[in-house]
This record gives C-alpha cells, structure tokens and sequence, in this order.
C-alpha cells in the first residue's frame, strides 16, 4: 500500500464514528511513543476491527456490544484478550479526545487464557544446558546474556562491545523506549571479554553478524532441546529465569524493574510473592522441626511427656465404630 493508498485509508471515516477514534489514536503521544513493531500489531488488530465496524458512532458504544464482540472471539481466547486490550486504547484516547465521557471496555469480560505462558527454566535446566554447551560455544554466551541481564530477545540480539560503558550495559529498550543500565554480572564478564570486538553484537553468527530476533528464539530453543531440555524452553522462558533469581535473592518488584525494563510491577510482584512464599514454606518447616524434635524409630510408638499422649498399645484390637453407634463413648 503506497502513501496515497494509506491516507485515503485513515481519513474515510466521519468525525464521530469509531474509525475517526482509531485513527486519531493512531496520532496520539501513547500509540507513537510505542515501538514501530508493535504499532505495526496493534494496527493489524484495529484495522480489522475498524473495517468492519468503524462507520459506527463512537458515543453510542455500551459495555454489552463489547461483551458481544469479545463472545464472537470465545473460540480464541487469546486474540480476544489482545483486541480487548487494543480497544482499552482507543476508548482512553476518546475519553481524552471528548468524544465519550466513560470507557465501556474497562468493565467488559476479560477472556480466561487457559495457559502459563512461556515456561521458566528452572535451575535443572540451566544446569543441563551448561553441561551440553561449553563456554567456548555462542549457545553458552547467548544463554548467559538472557540469564544474566533479563533482557528481551528483541535487545539481547542489539547490544555489543558499543553498549558496554565501564562495568554497564546500556541498552534503550525496543519495546518500551526505557533506557536501561544494567551493572554487569560477574559471572558474565568472562564471557563478554570473549567476544570479538569486531563482531556486531556479543550474540552473532559465525560471519560475526548479529542475529535476527525472529531466528534467536529458534536458535536458543534448538539449543536447550539438544540439552535434553522440555519443549517450550524459550529466550522469554530464560528471561523469566533472570527474573525468579532476583526475586529469590530478596530483590524487591522495582530493583527487579530496573534490570528489566518491566513497566507492570505487578507482573514482576508475582516473582516476589512466589520466591517469598518458598521462603516461608522452608521458614515454617524449620519452625515445625524444632518444635516437635521427635525421633521416630522402626516398630516403636513415639513417646512424649504429654498430657495428650495417653493412649498405650495394650496389643488389644478394638472394633471400629461409627459416632452414632459410639454414641461417643469407647466400646466395652
């Protein structure tokens, strides 16, 4: 579609109509301040939506015609989650512009996404994967990077030897914008200070070109499949990794936001409540071992100084009854 094509696309629509919403939310400072790529997505959704709906008036929109559309996308769950979202946009850009007073997609249904999303490595897996690649190997430095940075595929493929600035890395976040410094790891150093200085990027291929976002998720899950590794072991899955260890290390939801780049804290306060949670199981444990020290023996019953232990084992079999036959009373 050429720039003529496109314009006469975004200005079809009357002033009132929910196209005319679209559109001026396609200029407003939330859409541009996004990354090129995922206006490109959220562009791809609207505009669907837009073409079938978007000779309707914007003020006229109840929260059940939402409800409706959002039924009509039950056997995708997920497509329906993300156009609800989208459509959280362009209504908060209505509400601003005045052309509605409320946003009726706020109090719509969220459709339920039966799934867990990309599974974080455990330690076992990370483990396996150091055993398969030695650290000679670009699966091994690839691996680091994500694990030691937190980073999306889509800026651990970015940065290089220009990124490093004394012991940082910074790196402007593709998605967000967010500038971020991240302190070098300790762990990591070794493998940077491997890394050709020539080469584009830490991760490159052998031509020391850097790596495509779209193929480094085929590159690293390849990788850990190879090192035995469950499917669905993914660069996401070692960022969620990056980001139970920091949690697990006593990292609050900011100063894991600040290696990150997250801009939901509570998406990162779930890693929070999951490492504090095994805390407290192992606390709690710890706590019961050390109240009932109790050493149990083969074949002997245990023994306590206690007012409630007052049952012996006089080897006679009582027969079992009901509350309503005992009448609560033990059997003669």
């Amino acid at each position: 579609m050429d720039a003529t094509e496109q314009a006469e696309k975004t200005t079809r629509n009357a002033p009132g109509t929910i196209g005319a919403a679209i559109v001026g939310y396609y200029a407003s400072t939330e859409f541009r301040a996004l990354a090129s790529s995922t206006q490109a997505v959220y562009r791809g959704i609207l505009e669907r939506f837009r073409e079938k709906h978007g000779d309707g008036p914007i003020a006229t929109i109840k929260t059940h015609h939402v409800n409706n559309l959002i039924d009509e996308m039950a056997d995708t769950p997920a497509a329906a989650s993300n156009f609800r979202k989208r459509l959280i946009g362009v209504f908060d850009y209505a509400v601003g512009a005045g052309l509605r007073t409320d946003n009726p997609v706020r109090a719509a249904k969220k459709p339920k996404i039966k799934t867990d999303g990309h599974r974080t490595w455990t330690e076992h897996d990370i483990a396996a994967y150091r055993a398969r690649w030695p650290e000679d190997t670009p699966q091994r430095v690839a691996m680091e990077i994500l694990l030691h940075t937190g980073l999306r595929r889509s800026d651990a493929v970015r940065i290089g030897w220009a990124n490093l600035h004394d012991d940082l890395i910074v790196v402007k976040a593709k998605k967000t914008g967010a500038e971020l410094h991240i302190p070098v790891h300790a762990d990591l150093r070794r493998f940077i200070q491997k890394c050709p200085r020539s080469a584009a990027t830490f991760i490159s291929k052998g031509n020391e070109k850097a790596r495509s976002e779209k193929a480094f998720s085929a590159y690293i899950s390849g990788a850990a499949a190879k090192a035995g590794l469950p499917e669905g072991s993914s660069p996401h899955g070692l960022r969620k990794a990056a980001c139970r260890r920091l949690a697990e290390a006593g990292c609050s939801a900011l100063e894991i936001m600040s290696i990150t780049g997250h801009t939901d804290i509570r998406e990162v306060e779930r890693y929070c409540r999951e490492a504090q949670r095994k805390l407290l199981a192992r606390s709690a444990m710890d706590k019961s071992a050390k109240a009932f020290d109790t050493e149990l023996t083969n074949g002997n019953p245990v023994s306590q100084n206690t007012e409630d232990n007052t049952l012996e084992n006089n080897g006679e079999i009582r027969e079992w009854r009901s509350r309503q036959d005992s009448n609560l009373r033990p059997s003669a």
